[in-house]
């Protein structure tokens, strides 16, 4: 697809990255990659910076998008990165990988074979590959269990096994378990077995062997289940169990679930070894079944799950945990608590054959409640799979074709999710099922377990219809087991075991772990440094991802919104962009960000634009043009860039500015089009004169050139453009046309091949362009193909010419006709043409017509006869005629019994005075029966009514009483039919209310419910949330007549609810719900009230509510308030309060009051104290300066942030001039800088503007200065202990003199007092302030002096870095750290242990450095540990030691050693401590010194020698001490092993044994087998045996086609191949078959004798292959081979054939048919209403006899009226919309028996209530309940309506 116009494309994009690449030097090294882009971009390979060029040993192949690097005899040298670019005009990618050339292995010293086979998988350089996994196994406790892997790869990968995700040293003790590594059979690879010396419970879980090496990484796993043993049962079978676990010694815990709710228990325990569980019910083990769960979850604790609870689950429930160390015990009692409504019959237990079907039923309280029925977790719905029945209280699930997926709990829930459960069973091959579904988080173990009926069977595992592999699945007897280690997401899908047909499916989900994405890069810039590129460099993100990730760096144009991607690159660095990755000129900014398999970081966005500019290249150029005359001609080519270029015709310049133009008026037209990339010219309808014109393009940087060719136009087909296919029927006419490029230009007519000729049904015909076959009236054979041919070019048209469609009129449904042995079945259709072509099918056989089946035509009508049917008869048939198809199913029943009708017991349900007809039906008329009535026989009467009618018995009740319910029975001989009678009262309805009420009402409202019933009598019961109310003063129960109430007097919120008003047969609900009466607010009535007080004050704010018990909730600022100390919250009666008790001004705002239905607003704000002055020490005196002197006013407000203003002279002063304003927290100062005589006079400091506002005044004097004094006072200050204070004044003149006194006494310098001047300043500094420094410090000048006060606060010394607790290990030496956050004096910290001062000790030391104290304590024992800690007099610190014993660690593990055989190894490893003795063991074996086995011990060094190896010493090899275990492999090579006699060619004949044998050079060597290339497997006829030295295959009872190539293979060594040959053994017939005849319904026995014994032979009958079933049998005696058919029929009659290879034998098989007679015909006489159907049937003694129907001696044909029907022996003539002229006489023959009925028509009279009826004619039809459904029963009245009644 090409870009369309300003499409600038899209970049570059790898799909598939190279992969790193590693080969021994001389082989073949190939990198592939797949990138897309568009245009499609240029991909070229770099290495180190240069550009690769193809070469003898380098090619760069190439398929679409797939590009690849090919390296042919790879050197060390080639060795390196290599990098993949792909670029276009859109941008630029590349990607990179790593080939690794390794050094080729040393050359063996022995001699190798010239010709090597391929090295079986996992034997070549590559990642490990598992050739056998593990096994799951099934053990009891106390067994011991082998597990074994084995893996290939190079170079060998190093093993190890996990159990459920941890390593084996953390879940077990050493001595429980031991490795044993060796190699994999036939030598390839390596193998580790994991052997667990005596399985406990615990040891439960799957297990993984790991293998890992260079190239990546493989797991394996398998599933191990420890059972329990059986325990031996009690001698005494009537002595109680003894209880399994110890009495309780403290009351259990209670716990209580809803009905149909799940349970679940925990069990957490700990201990070593680790301990086994078992849950026990009521002193009883539980097993794990649907619905009880245990298992084990992802914490580690032990969980025992009821699903679906029910009553009979109650009861105590023990976990039990024990080893070897003791033994606990953890219960709790479980209540199941009952629904009020409950189902009045739950479902019970049912099983069910797989393919079968599974019924369940329970019954609900009432018939209109509504139920759902679930499987598990899973709604059911209505469907042919589950069939949902309601019978008024009952419902019923039917679930058809039963699977083993069917198998589990099934659900029955009502309203109010009360439920109940039943198991349902399903009996076939899979006895355990899979789960419905599977959640695992990713990186877990996934287990599935099936359980079969049989052993030893073999399943068949996929997953979403892909098989899975073997090294993941096992079986062991009945269990099959699929492990599936570490799953990924690509392990999720529906996993299915398949067992034959039978299947279960899970589904296997995997959650992801959600993982964060990368960071962003860091340190983005970009330079501008050459012309026409930029240069962009960053960091890589901190932290570094885990994942690998790359850089994707895009660019945006400027001005516009779109980002698009220039490059992905792995590494961090510089890059540098030019001006051909970009499409077109401009300005562009570049972003970059990290991109992984979890996501992408934002985006980093380099400061800046920087302009580029892309060079143009021809990517696709000019081509030359062929066109027709008259055609247009297009020129197209591709640059790599979007640029304005221009076109030249024959060297002329076209105009580009304009759509269109023509080079000269009247000449050519032209059009000029660009869409991105693509540059087009297109020249319209050229003419033969422009043929050699030079169409050319140029434009900076390109020049191409092309010529244009004109050929003269051929003639050619413009409709139809492909061939076309035609469908007529006969006389319709037929029109085929054919459109050329030219006028009149000929063309000939062709049908099938051959020309037509025109004729009256076939014309001609040419119009301008058009050509015509015409035919006026087509017949069928005018079908075929035509050819409109012209100069080479030809138009086809496929003809079809059918005969119009044939219809079936009759029947349009499926019809079933039943009949009885011997009857004559007559199937009949009606088709809309006489003379359409029809064909009969019986079970997909074309029927042909014999004695036995004839067809009939009549017309249009069409029969199938089957004269005198039998059983075998019966099936399916069809009438095919054309395309339609009428379908009949016959059905021919063998009678064996007097009893026709009822097979089965029949129920009946009926309403008192109803009429009860109960009908019995024989096989013969004359047959007499016996009616009794729950074991007595039956007198007849007025009230009980029996009648005989032909074959037809009845017991009539015309008017039933309650008294008539019972059983009746009909009884004949020893047969008979069973009728129960069930007669009820009429039901009860509910005449209101018809729907569901729901009333809503007020507490204390009185609440009535009516409910009218259809009768007065009827008693109702009322029901509250299912349970029967009971009449108290509050609740009242009236009734009048069919009127009903319940009456709630005053009514209360508790008594709502759903109550019934049951009345048996119709119940009617209603929903009361009791609100409770509104809450009030009464006091205050305002609903907002403004409140001001004063701070600090208590606020009380108030409300009274009513009713008195109403709760409120109180709000500040729209958030609900807290109790604390600053806020109280009262509720005393009615009065609810909040209270405030020390309000301050940030407790102002809205607060609110509020209960159910109403609220009132506070608005409190809390009004500051009026600002006062706080009375200074002395009374400001007069102040005297001198001219230029400094004065400075100060006082001190009672609050900081006070305004004050200042005066002079009663006017105000502003601030400039010499005067400045200062403000220290509370104290507010007036400097003057230099004192004038203007300034002088009274200053007045207010505290507000407000007259009477608090104010102080001063009084300022300039006159001459006096001799020393001081110019400032002192300003009392206030420090933190520690801190200095310095205190300053000025004096005048600059050198007086300056006293300092402390407290009254004069201060004398030193290191804590320091006295300073300078110009007028004097200080006093006092470094360090403590506590005692406070006082009064006092300058005096002269006459003049100040003072001030020093206040020292004392400073908290609180801990900043407080202790941590601290683990260490006995013998180390450990420190407790904290930081104060001021250096504290000697002693103003203290260590403490366990609360107390620590104790003298010489290990414990205590240091400060400065803010930091330190305790250590050198070389910790264990009585050390305990809980530290530090405190001060403010602040305290606590912290735990924890001192653990010495252990014991390795320094130098153990090495793996691999020894030529006859060599020694050496093993050493360095122990943490000296002195210690340990053990070395080989293979679990312990090592004792000998002549090969030397043990050294040196200091904390131990070293074991082993010599004179051979191949049986490799193994495992460890050094154990105490818990200590460090373990390394040894590996014993030993010679390759040889193949010393190789096998032999061989022929023996069919039927015989065949051996091939070879030798080997050594005993000890496993062999494979092959043939034609495939391995073998032992089996029942192949044996594989190995006998010393020699290797024996063994064929047994050979076949021709087991004829082939064999092989045998031993590592490297291989014998073969050989060819076997498998003469045919000849066969020939002994005994040839002998012809048989029977009569229809007798068997027949054929015997053939062959020449061999082991032959296979086949029968036949009629063309008709027989195989073993129903009535034929076959089997085999030797060299005899016998058939034996029973129930013959007369369509088995034929030729018998058995073949038995070339030889074959043929007799005949002749079958007498029986005479046709009537089993049970019609009755004498029957009467039936006019408009109704009438409905005569017959059972004829055979299926297919033909059976005639007369009405008055004329036989009757099928029509409208008539419908003649068959179903095997069974016979039915229905008489449609019987009229009265249809009454009379219809005969029934049947070969030579007959049967005649009378009918009689009434006409149908108005319904007469049933207290009228007097009494019931006899032959009156009655009503037959069915399955206790009651019909209604219509009455007619006879005679104009008047006279007797009857129904």
């Amino acid at each position: 697809m090409k870009a369309g116009s300003g499409d600038q494309g899209s970049p570059p994009c790898f799909l598939r990255f190279p992969r790193p690449v590693r080969v021994v030097s001389g082989a073949e090294a190939e990198l592939k990659c797949v990138v897309l882009g568009e245009p499609p971009p240029i991909v070229v390979w770099e290495k180190g910076g240069q550009q690769l060029a193809a070469s003898e040993r380098l090619s760069f192949p190439a398929d679409g998008a797939e590009h690849g690097l090919l390296l042919s005899g790879a050197l060390p040298t080639d060795a390196g990165v290599y990098v993949c670019r792909a670029r276009n005009a859109a941008g630029e990618a590349y990607a990179a990988a790593a080939v690794t050339v390794l050094e080729p292995p040393a050359p063996e010293s022995e001699p190798q074979p010239a010709e090597r086979p391929l090295p079986p998988p996992g034997t070549g350089e590559g990642a490990p590959v598992f050739l056998a996994g593990p096994r799951s196994q099934w053990v009891l406790r106390g067994a011991q269990v082998v597990l074994t892997c084995q893996v290939g790869g190079l170079p060998a990968p190093a093993l190890y096994w996990e159990k459920d995700g941890m390593a084996l040293d953390e879940v077990w003790d050493s001595g429980h378990f031991t490795l044993e590594p060796g190699r994999a059979e036939g030598g390839q690879g390596v193998s580790l077995a994991l052997r667990i010396l005596a399985a406990r419970l615990p040891d439960s879980g799957v297990y993984v062997c790991h293998a890992r090496n260079a190239h990546g990484h493989a797991q394996a796993g398998a599933l191990l289940q420890v059972h329990q043993p059986p325990e031996n049962p009690p001698e005494d079978p009537d002595e109680a169990p003894k209880p399994v676990v110890e009495p309780l010694k403290c009351a259990p815990k209670t716990f209580w679930v809803n009905e149909g709710k799940h349970a679940k228990f925990r069990c957490y325990v700990m201990g070593k070894p680790e301990p086994e569980i078992e849950w026990h019910w009521e002193g009883r083990p539980l097993l794990s079944d649907r619905r009880r769960l245990m298992y084990r979850d992802r914490d580690g604790g032990f969980v025992l799950k009821v699903l679906y609870c029910q009553a009979k689950d109650r009861g105590l429930y023990v976990c039990a945990a024990r080893n070897s160390a003791g033994q606990t015990l953890s219960a709790v009692q479980l209540h199941v608590k009952e629904p009020r409504l409950r189902f009045t019959r739950p479902l019970q237990d049912v099983e069910g054959r797989e393919h079968g079907i599974a019924v369940l039923e329970c019954k609900v309280p009432n018939s209109r409640i509504p139920t759902a029925w679930f499987r598990e977790d899973q709604r059911l719905l209505p469907c042919r799979k589950y069939e949902q029945i309601e019978e008024g209280t009952v419902r019923r699930l039917i679930i058809h074709r039963l699977k083993a997926d069917d198998d589990g709990v099934y659900l029955c829930e009502m309203r109010g999710r009360v439920r109940t459960v039943a198991n349902v069973t399903v009996k076939g091959p899979i006895l355990r099922r899979l789960p419905r579904k599977l959640d695992v988080l990713e990186g877990e173990n996934a287990v599935l377990l099936v359980e079969t009926q049989e052993a030893g069977v073999e399943g068949h595992w996929s997953r979403d219809g892909d098989d899975l592999p073997a090294t993941c699945q096992s079986s062991s007897g009945h269990m099959h087991a699929l492990v599936l280690p570490g799953v990924t997401r690509e392990d999720a899908g529906e996993v299915t075991f398949s067992l034959g047909n039978s299947r279960t499916t899970t589904l296997l989900r995997v959650k992801c772990v959600k993982h964060s994405p990368p960071g962003p890069p860091v340190l983005a810039e970009m330079f501008k440094g050459h012309k026409n590129t930029v240069l962009l460099t960053w960091k890589p993100p901190e932290p570094a991802p885990e994942t690998p990730f790359i850089y994707r760096l895009e660019r945006q144009e400027v001005g516009s919104e779109d980002w698009i991607q220039c490059f992905s690159i792995e590494k961090a660095g510089a890059v540098e962009v030019p001006g051909d990755c970009v499409p077109s000129e401009g300005d562009y900014r570049f972003r970059v960000c990290t991109v992984s398999e979890h996501g992408r970081s934002p985006h980093v966005v380099f400061h800046g634009s920087a302009h580029l500019v892309p060079t143009a290249r021809l990517v696709a150029g000019l081509e030359d043009v062929q066109v027709y005359d008259g055609e247009d001609a297009v020129f197209s080519l591709d640059l790599s860039t979007i640029i304005q270029g221009t076109w030249f015709l024959n060297g002329e310049e076209l105009k580009s500015h304009e759509p269109e133009g023509q080079v000269e008026p009247g000449a050519l037209r032209y059009r000029i089009e660009q869409r991105g990339l693509q540059h087009r010219l297109l020249l319209r309808a050229v003419q033969h004169q422009h043929s050699g014109a030079l169409v050319g393009f140029s434009c900076p940087g390109v020049q191409d050139s092309a010529a244009l060719t004109i050929q003269e136009s051929p003639v050619h087909i413009l409709s139809p453009e492909d061939k076309v296919s035609l469908t007529f029927t006969t006389s319709e006419r037929v029109v085929l046309t054919c459109e050329l490029s030219r006028v009149d230009f000929p063309a000939c007519w062709y049908k099938d091949g051959q020309e037509v000729e025109e004729s009256e049904s076939l014309v001609v015909k040419m119009d301008g362009r058009k050509h015509r076959l015409i035919l006026p009236a087509a017949e069928v054979r005018d079908s075929g193909e035509f050819e409109c041919r012209t100069e080479g070019v030809s138009a086809f048209f496929s003809v079809t010419v059918r005969d119009p469609p044939v219809h079936i009129l009759d029947p349009q449904e499926h019809v079933f006709v039943h009949a009885i042995t011997s009857e004559c079945v007559m199937l009949t259709c009606e088709v809309d043409r006489e003379d359409a072509p029809v064909h009969w099918y019986k079970d997909g056989q074309e029927v042909e017509e014999s004695d036995f089946v004839v067809l009939e035509k009549e017309g249009p009508h069409h029969r199938l006869v089957l004269p005198a049917a039998q059983p075998p008869d019966g099936g399916e048939f069809q009438f095919v005629a054309g395309d339609e198809r009428a379908y009949f199913t016959v059905t021919i029943t063998d009678v064996s019994s007097w009893i026709v009708y009822p097979s089965g017991k029949v129920y009946v349900a009926a309403v008192r005075l109803e009429r009860v007809v109960l009908t019995c039906e024989l096989c013969r008329p004359w047959a007499e029966v016996r009616w009794t009535k729950d074991g007595e026989e039956v007198v007849e009467s007025p009230a009980l009514l029996l009648q005989k009618e032909d074959t037809v018995r009845r017991l009539v009740l015309p008017a039933v009483q309650l008294e008539d319910s019972g059983e009746y029975l009909c009884e004949i001989d020893d047969e008979s039919a069973s009728f129960t009678v069930t007669v009820t009262e009429p039901p009860v309805r509910i005449i209101y209310p018809r729907d569901e009420m729901t009333l809503i009402a007020v507490s204390l409202e009185c609440v009535v419910l009516r409910c009218e019933l259809s009768r007065q009598d009827a008693p109702v019961r009322w029901y509250k949330d299912g349970l029967e109310v009971e009449e108290s003063e509050a609740l009242v129960l009236e009734s009048d007549g069919p009127h009903h109430r319940l009456v709630l007097p005053a009514a209360q919120p508790e008594q709502g609810g759903e109550f019934v008003c049951d009345a048996g047969d119709d119940s009617a609900f209603f929903t009361v719900t009791i609100t409770a009466p509104p809450e009030k607010i009464v006091h205050p009535a305002a609903r907002s009230l403004d409140l001001q007080f004063g701070a600090p004050g208590r606020v009380v704010l108030r409300c009274e509510v009513a009713p008195a018990g109403s709760q409120v909730r109180w709000y500040k600022d729209g958030l609900e308030v807290e109790v604390s100390d600053t806020l109280l919250l009262g509720a005393e009666g009615p009065v609810r309060t909040l209270t405030l008790p020390h309000a301050q001004p940030e407790d102002a705002g809205e607060y609110v009051c509020e209960t159910r239905d109403e609220a009132v607003t506070f608005n409190v704000s809390v009004a500051e104290p009026p600002v006062q002055f706080l009375a200074p020490e002395a009374s400001p005196a007069p102040l005297c300066v001198a001219p230029g002197e400094p004065v400075v006013l100060s006082c001190e407000v009672s609050r900081a942030g006070a305004l004050v203003f200042w005066s002079h002279n009663g006017s105000p002063v502003q601030e400039g001039k010499g005067l400045e304003f200062q403000a220290e927290g509370p104290r507010r100062i007036l400097c003057i800088r230099a004192a004038e005589l203007t300034h002088a006079g009274l200053y007045t400091c207010q505290s507000g503007t407000a007259p009477g506002a608090p104010s102080l005044s001063f009084t300022v004097q300039v006159a001459e200065p006096p001799q020393a004094k001081l110019v400032s006072e002192l300003t009392p200050l206030t420090v933190h202990e520690g801190d200095d204070a310095t205190f300053r004044c000025e004096v005048s003149p600059p050198d007086a003199e300056v006293t300092w006194l402390r407290n009254g006494a004069v201060v004398t310098p030193g290191p804590q007092l320091e006295i300073g001047e300078h110009g007028l300043s004097r200080t006093l500094t006092v470094r360090g302030c403590q506590l005692d420094d406070a006082g009064t410090v006092t300058a005096r000048a002269g006459g003049t002096a100040t003072s001030a006060r020093l206040h020292v606060r004392e400073t908290e010394l609180l801990f900043l870095r407080r202790l941590q607790d601290v683990r260490a290990e006995e013998g180390q030496d450990v420190c407790l750290e904290v930081e104060t956050g001021r250096v504290g004096a000697a002693g103003a910290v203290r260590w403490l242990r366990a609360g107390e001062p620590l104790p003298h000790d010489s290990r414990m030391s205590m240091a400060q450095d400065g803010h930091v104290y330190r305790l250590f304590i050198h070389g910790v024992v264990l009585a050390d540990q305990g809980t530290y800690g530090c405190e001060s007099h403010h602040d305290r610190t606590l912290a735990r030691l924890s001192v653990r014993p010495k252990q014991l660690r390795v320094l130098r593990p153990l090495e793996d050693m691999t020894i030529i055989e006859g060599g020694s190894a050496t093993f050493q490893l360095e122990l943490s401590q000296e002195g210690v003795a340990g053990e070395w063991a080989r293979g679990g074996v312990r090592l004792q010194p000998g002549p090969k086995c030397h043990v050294h011990a040196e200091g904390r060094t131990h070293r074991l020698v082993l010599s004179s190896l051979g191949p049986a010493d490799s193994g495992c090899v460890s050094f154990t001490v105490d818990s200590l275990r460090c373990a390394a492999r040894l590996t014993v090579r030993e010679a390759p092993v040889t193949i010393v006699r190789g096998l032999q060619d061989l022929e023996v004949t069919e039927g015989d044994t065949a051996t091939l044998e070879c030798e080997l050079s050594q005993a000890l060597a496993d062999v494979t087998w092959e043939k034609d290339g495939c391995l073998l497997t032992p089996s029942p006829r192949l044996r594989l045996q190995a006998l010393g030295t020699r290797r024996l295959l063994q064929l047994r009872r050979c076949s021709p086609l087991d004829a082939g190539t064999y092989s045998c293979a031993v590592g490297a060594a291989r014998a073969g191949p050989v060819r076997l040959a498998v003469r045919e053994r000849n066969v020939s017939v002994l005994s040839e078959l002998r012809s048989v005849r029977a009569r229809e319904g007798d068997g027949a026995t054929f015997e053939c004798t062959v020449s061999e014994v082991e032959t296979t032979g086949s029968w036949e009958l009629g063309s008709r292959q027989l195989r073993p079933g129903g009535h034929v049998r076959i089997r085999q005696e030797g060299k005899k081979h016998i058939l034996v058919l029973s129930e013959l029929r007369p369509e088995d009659a034929g030729e018998v054939r058995f073949q038995a290879g070339p030889a074959q034998s043929v007799a005949q098989l002749e079958v007498e048919a029986l005479p046709l007679q009537m089993c049970r015909r019609p009755p004498r006489e029957k009467t039936v209403l006019v408009g109704r159907r009438a409905v005569l049937e017959v059972t004829v003694s055979r299926s297919g006899g033909h059976v005639c129907w007369l009405r008055e001696g004329v036989e009757l044909c099928p029509g409208d009226k008539y419908e003649l029907r068959s179903h095997g022996p069974t016979h039915s003539l229905v008489i449609h919309d019987v009229r009265p002229e249809d009454q009379g006489t219809y005969s029934c023959q049947a070969g030579q028996d007959s049967a005649h009925t009378r009918l009689l028509v009434e006409a149908p009279r108005r319904v007469i209530p049933l207290q009228v009826a007097r009494r019931t004619e006899p032959g009156q039809a009655g009503a037959l309940g069915q399955l206790g459904r009651r019909v209604p029963i219509p009455w007619a009245g006879v005679g104009g309506g008047q006279g007797n009644q009857r129904c």
